[in-house]
């Protein structure tokens, strides 16, 4: 008995894009509060507990996110290139923003 053939294209993403858009909507705005608020108020106002807590914060949901977006990236059959651009979204603030809207476009 032969298995049927795999075909090229995208398969379907069932979960994998809602929870994509939602780690990359709380990536970007823990970034913009690090960038924004935790900074500003550890160089202007003396205080480094936001950036500690904000960044610590970031680091451990951008981790998830980039779990996230390489099974969605698997599943959606991203190209390499488009894969790393995405990734790397959550590190520019409001990039991750931009990259939720044009993925969600492709995939849909």
């Amino acid at each position: 008995m032969s298995s049927p053939a795999k075909s090229a294209g995208p398969r379907p993403v069932g979960f994998r894009l809602p929870l994509y858009r939602t780690f990359a909507w709380i990536t970007g705005v823990g970034l913009v509060l690090l960038v924004f608020y935790a900074v500003p108020m550890k160089y202007l106002g003396d205080d480094p507990r936001p950036t500690a807590i904000i960044g610590m914060l970031h680091g451990f949901l951008y981790m998830a996110y980039i779990v996230v977006t390489l099974v969605l990236a698997e599943r959606a059959r991203f190209t390499p290139v488009f894969a790393l651009l995405v990734l790397l979204a959550g590190t520019i603030p409001i990039a991750s923003f931009v990259a939720e809207r044009k993925v969600t476009r492709r995939v849909q």
